[in-house]
């Protein structure tokens, strides 16, 4: 059975304050609605699900894994690297793409988008380097980017096109992961501009651009950093006006944020990947609401992410709704959010619901202070599970 590469996990710590007060604030509450895919490698199955796209019939399309063969670690191309395809009630229709090199297929597909303005799908494909682009019924148009994204750096293991997203006149973003960096490209894949590019903790620094999303609203650019546990919030040229988040399991803290989807309220809805959970926030940064909690086995302790030679599933899987063994790739769609389960081979979809208006305290202004001292701690194969143990106690507190 094949086996997916898993991913390194480090914690960077950024002391920052923010200090936010409005007149107004919106409730948000998550529930749980329904899941999408189960955990395996047959037709409607899943492994390691990154990004999810919803198109205009509300169809979920799903990017899934990357099969290596456990004895040599080579590629696998008959498991996973395709975007599966799923009606509007869950059932499995097909899929876009297949494993390879070659023109329309993928070496690990991450993250998917349809382009609001062209109706085209982008994809990220990894180990091939690229983007690739489909029309609105999965039909190969061509592929861009070749080679341009960062490879592979020492201390981690994911790598390559992370986020994507599209503004009004339909520029397509694509984060560039260890390449600390958003590039900018025409509807048709022409390089038009860079943001970023720095590895760092000071204010429009990167470790690890992840999720990017730009704001229906002001256009401003939402970015999970991952390894600096925050999220930072570009204006349209790329300065950093905000950042919020630090390392922890509490309220308002981060491990290693991946997804993020912006609402036409400028609500921040986080993928805290390793606490197993989504986290909402005002677009000042103030923390709303989360959802989620670690997956469990039967004695109630907490389940581990697989390790490198385990296999892409956790051991035991615990799909009980809003149970989760990593939170990853995400999708924002008629007040419905997607989250990819990681480790459990799965999409749980969750209703959002409320964003009545509540009265706060006070009126002043947002504003947030970036702290200036980081530690950072990357690590490697073996010092995985001893960290995941070592948040146990604190996780546990949440279940």
């Amino acid at each position: 059975m094949g086996l997916v590469k898993n991913l390194s996990i480090g914690i960077l710590g950024t002391g920052f304050m923010v200090l936010a007060a409005a007149a107004q604030a919106k409730a948000v509450t998550l529930t749980y609605d329904r899941s999408i895919g189960s955990p395996g490698f047959g037709p409607g199955q899943l492994f390691v699900p990154q990004g999810i796209a919803i198109d205009s019939q509300g169809n979920t399309l799903i990017a899934n894994g990357r099969g290596v063969n456990p004895a040599d670690g080579t590629p696998n191309y008959n498991l996973g690297n395709k975007i599966e395809k799923f009606s509007p009630s869950g059932q499995y229709i097909g899929a876009i793409g297949s494993g390879g090199t070659g023109p329309g297929q993928f070496d690990e597909p991450t993250t998917v988008d349809f382009n609001p303005v062209t109706g085209d799908l982008y994809a990220g494909d990894v180990y091939n380097n690229r983007i690739n682009q489909f029309d609105s019924q999965g039909n190969f148009i061509r592929s861009f980017a070749n080679g341009e994204f960062t490879p592979l750096v020492p201390g981690r293991f994911f790598f390559g096109p992370s986020g994507v997203t599209f503004d009004k006149t339909g520029n397509v973003y694509v984060g560039d992961f260890n390449g600390e960096r958003i590039l900018k490209f025409t509807s048709d894949g022409q390089q038009i501009g860079v943001i970023g590019g720095t590895n760092g903790t000071a204010p429009g620094q990167f470790q690890g651009v992840a999720g990017v999303r730009i704001s229906p609203v002001s256009g401003n650019i939402f970015v999970a950093d991952q390894y600096n546990n925050r999220v930072q919030v570009l204006d349209p040229n790329g300065k950093s006006l905000l950042a919020f988040g630090s390392a922890g399991s509490g309220p308002g803290q981060l491990l290693q944020p991946i997804g993020i989807e912006v609402d036409d309220q400028e609500n921040v809805y986080v993928a805290d990947s390793i606490n197993s959970r989504v986290q909402v926030f005002d677009k000042n940064g103030k923390f709303l609401t989360s959802y989620g909690k670690p997956a469990l086995d039967a004695s109630g302790k907490l389940v581990p992410p697989p390790g490198l030679t385990d296999g892409p599933f956790g051991n035991p899987l615990d799909l009980t709704p809003g149970r989760f063994n990593w939170t990853g790739g995400t999708s924002l769609k008629d007040g419905k959010l997607y989250v990819g389960d990681f480790f459990q081979g799965r999409v749980q979809v969750l209703n959002v619901e409320g964003r009545r208006q509540v009265p706060e305290p006070s009126s002043g202004l947002g504003l947030a202070l970036l702290g200036l001292g980081a530690a950072t701690v990357t690590l490697r194969k073996r010092g995985q599970q001893k960290l995941v143990f070592s948040l146990k106690k604190e996780l546990q507190k949440q279940c």
